[in-house]
């Protein structure tokens, strides 16, 4: 049997204050980094063992993961980063509260831009696309790669190539693999393995830090899957993600 650890990453500072975050490079809070580490050690408590590691290029994820991986004593392992598992791109409303978009716009369409499948948020303002698209990180992207919004599915259509050639195949060579990403772009990895209907997804909150098993069998077909914590701890962190953008 194989194994997929999805770990969304511990909360950012972003996340405390209730901002659209995104492609936007924000750091953890305290709280984050402790909820990065105690994954770690609930990982290693209940004996997984990864053997090779993939996250995004947001320091929010890559410091998730490497608390993660210091709290087993599996710093050694091998990481591999891709801007394929970065979030979803929020467009214009990165930066901004989510409550307060919520009085702008109404609940439907903040949902609908937050949640749903197929509905992108207006397009990030000319200036700090410009500076998204002189970030060193994706000086490899061309332009019809690089997002300035994107809706799930946009998320989705960039991430499956990587998720195709990289992470499945490395279940070539091992049984645990571990992917330590972001709401939405590990949402759309979850919607991929279990077939998830496109009205369906939206009701998918992911909370952070809670690692989020799943089971697939040699041929990688999915078997079962489970969060390692118990249902009171689980139902509070994912409604406290599911609630940020209500009034």
């Amino acid at each position: 049997m194989k194994r997929l650890i999805l770990v969304r990453h511990g909360q950012s500072q972003w996340n405390e204050l209730n901002l659209f975050t995104g492609w936007t490079d924000v750091d953890l809070t305290q709280r984050g980094i402790k909820e990065a580490y105690d994954a770690g050690l609930t990982l290693k408590n209940a004996g997984y063992k990864p053997e090779v590691c993939f996250t995004s290029y947001l320091k929010r994820a890559v410091k998730t993961l490497n608390q993660v991986l210091d709290a087993m004593d599996m710093d050694y392992l091998p990481v591999e980063k891709s801007w394929r598992l970065n979030e979803k791109h929020y467009g214009i409303l990165q930066g901004k509260n989510k409550k307060e978009m919520v009085e702008k716009y109404g609940d439907q369409q903040i949902h609908q831009w937050r949640r749903g499948y197929a509905c992108p948020p207006p397009v990030l303002e000319e200036e700090a696309a410009k500076l998204q698209r002189n970030d060193n990180r994706y000086a490899e992207l061309s332009d019809s790669e690089m997002p300035y919004t994107e809706s799930l599915k946009d998320c989705i259509d960039r991430l499956m190539p990587f998720y195709q050639k990289s992470i499945k195949k490395a279940f070539d060579v091992h049984n645990e693999v571990i992917v330590v990403a972001h709401g939405n772009s590990l949402r759309g990895i979850v919607k991929t393995i279990k077939g998830i209907s496109d009205d369906d997804i939206a009701d998918l909150n992911l909370p952070t830090a809670i690692p989020y098993i799943f089971e697939l069998d040699d041929s990688l077909h999915f078997l079962n899957d489970f969060f390692l914590a118990d249902k009171e701890a689980l139902d509070k962190a994912t409604a406290e993600v599911a609630n940020q953008s209500k009034k």
